[in-house]
């Protein structure tokens, strides 16, 4: 029986193998990860106002794995190998026949005083601990920031910084504490968000003026210090500094034989196939993808690079041409606890709703549906 071995247990990995299952492939799969569960980053946003919990977004996954006849190897990947044939884990190797990396990439930390800043996205320990600081101040200055990766300028992940931004605004609001509170918006870019389409960066910078949020734009973070953030332009004092980080590769990939791209990540082709190799496939924030240069990193982005995986990996087996495509659209709702802002793009079409307070609730619907899933 044909091996599949899916590195990761993320938005790709997960809907890989849902898709796999779909599409009726009947081969041996597993699953490698350090645990088995899924931590649903996306609501990330809501643990600094209490409106979720850390137990709220990790779901176990013994469940799903057992309903996809998947067998779940617990390890962290130190190595591939062998043209993508051998995967070296911590706890041990794994062979295979076909490979799907779907590993998530990593925050680049080369700022000088990065320890500084939380990195909101890395986790829930990172979001629970800008609400326990929040918690903890009677005022003062929150800064909140993202950057690229100045090799790969599409590895950013901005969205969920103004997410949040909005979020704490709105937080202090309801506390009656907002008046004790300066905030301050910093973004290498004039225009923050580019990838988002032109309508939506507007709409968010007036949103930011119109709520009292400074802004310092187009100047380069050089480092972070206790108590402050250092621009080319200049100095930001900050009490908080919540600071997101452009994307690169895991680390495991320096050791590994597997092609890169400039940024660091695996560089793979339109069909998500890692360039130069056979049957090994790419999905998610670990790729470096061919298309616009908007194409985003987030999860619906890596759930149709998954989907297009599984569809050539089941070609692939029946003997008919691997040849599937994936569409680039960016989906996403940028909440404010109290409302969201709908940004849908496209090749033919991009799409910036005005805020509604309806689509903070259809987002809360929408975790519920998708969740529902793995549960």
């Amino acid at each position: 029986m044909t091996r599949i071995v899916i590195l990761g247990s993320g938005f790709a990995a997960l809907t890989a193998l849902r898709k796999l299952r779909e599409l009726r492939v009947d081969a041996e799969i597993t699953v490698v990860s350090p645990r088995n569960e899924l931590v649903y980053l996306p609501s990330l946003i809501w643990l600094p106002s209490g409106e979720k919990t850390g137990d709220d977004l990790r779901i176990p996954l013994a469940g799903f794995f057992q309903r996809m006849r998947a067998r779940w190897y617990p390890g962290s990947v130190q190595q591939v190998l062998d043209g993508g044939r051998r995967v070296v884990t911590d706890t041990g190797e794994l062979a295979n026949d076909v490979l799907i990396l779907a590993t998530g990439g990593r925050y680049l930390r080369k700022l000088p005083g990065i320890e500084h800043a939380i990195i909101p996205c890395e986790g829930i320990a990172s979001a629970e601990a800008i609400r326990d600081r929040l918690a903890a101040m009677d005022g003062g200055t929150i800064a909140v920031g993202f950057a690229s990766n100045p090799k790969e300028p599409g590895a950013v992940r901005g969205g969920p910084m103004f997410e949040f931004l909005f979020g704490i605004d709105t937080l202090l609001r309801r506390q009656g504490r907002r008046e004790q509170f300066k905030l301050v918006f910093f973004n290498p870019s004039q225009e923050p968000g580019q990838r988002l389409g032109p309508s939506a960066v507007r709409k968010l910078l007036a949103r930011m003026r119109a709520l009292g949020v400074d802004t310092h734009l187009g100047h380069k973070p050089v480092r972070f210090e206790a108590g402050k953030v250092v621009t080319e332009g200049g100095e930001i004092p900050a009490d908080l500094i919540l600071f997101m980080p452009g994307l690169t590769g895991p680390a495991w990939l320096d050791d590994s034989t597997l092609p890169r791209s400039d940024g660091g990540f695996v560089a793979a082709d339109a069909q998500c196939r890692a360039r130069g190799l056979d049957r090994v496939y790419v999905a998610g924030d670990i790729g470096s993808y061919p298309g616009p240069d908007w194409m985003a990193k987030q999860a619906h982005q890596a759930a149709l690079q998954a989907e297009a995986v599984a569809k050539n990996i089941a070609a692939g087996l029946h003997g008919e041409p691997a040849d599937h495509g994936f569409k680039t659209e960016l989906a996403c709702i940028v909440d404010s606890l109290d409302g969201g802002l709908l940004v849908y793009r496209s090749e033919s079409r991009t799409f910036t709703s005005p805020n509604s307070r309806m689509l903070h609730w259809l987002k809360r619907r929408f975790e519920d549906r998708y969740l529902k899933v793995y549960r």
